[in-house]
């Protein structure tokens, strides 16, 4: 699974891969697993084109760590938090007004041009995140509208355990 994460086997570096199929995420320290969480990516599959509203695969890097000491729930909005809490939705089919960014963003760039970065695929641009989703009740299965969702917990726990910089492999 971590086979293009190679160089997160140095000691001290991290690599997290998201499996689409199995809908986790997986945190890797040192060549070794230490972490897993369930997510959600997009409702509509896989794709890196813009508009798509799809989760793009290939490998990125954490170029950004948004939100380190808001309150979980805090709804953000162009990057900034609004002031706003999120009610927290658990029914596995309770859907909210709108596809808040809550708690946490990790914003991801692209690392391989033509697939994830430059152009209309570029991650970056197409404001690619790991983030929290006041939807915890659909997280386990394609839910989102192009990013990986997480529960607000996990969210601050791997924000807080993540290095800018760590690379992300979004993989089938």
């Amino acid at each position: 699974m971590a086979d293009r994460l190679a160089v997160a086997a140095e000691p001290g570096e991290q690599g997290l891969v998201v499996d689409v199929r199995s809908q986790r995420l997986y945190l890797f320290e040192s060549g070794e697993l230490v972490g897993h969480f369930p997510v959600s990516t997009a409702e509509r599959g896989v794709g890196n084109r813009e508009g798509s509203l799809q989760t793009p695969l290939g490998l990125h890097r954490v170029d950004e760590k948004i939100g380190a000491e808001a309150p979980r729930g805090m709804i953000f909005r162009g990057r900034q938090p609004t002031g706003e809490l999120a009610e927290i939705l658990e029914g596995p089919d309770e859907r909210a007004a709108r596809d808040d960014v809550t708690t946490r963003i990790l914003w991801l760039q692209g690392l391989e041009p033509g697939v994830n970065q430059g152009g209309d695929v570029d991650s970056k641009q197409r404001y690619i995140y790991i983030h929290g989703t006041p939807e915890e009740g659909r997280i386990g299965r394609p839910a989102s509208h192009g990013c990986v969702r997480m529960t607000n917990a996990d969210v601050i726990t791997l924000f807080d355990r993540v290095q800018e910089g760590a690379l992300v492999d979004i993989i089938e």
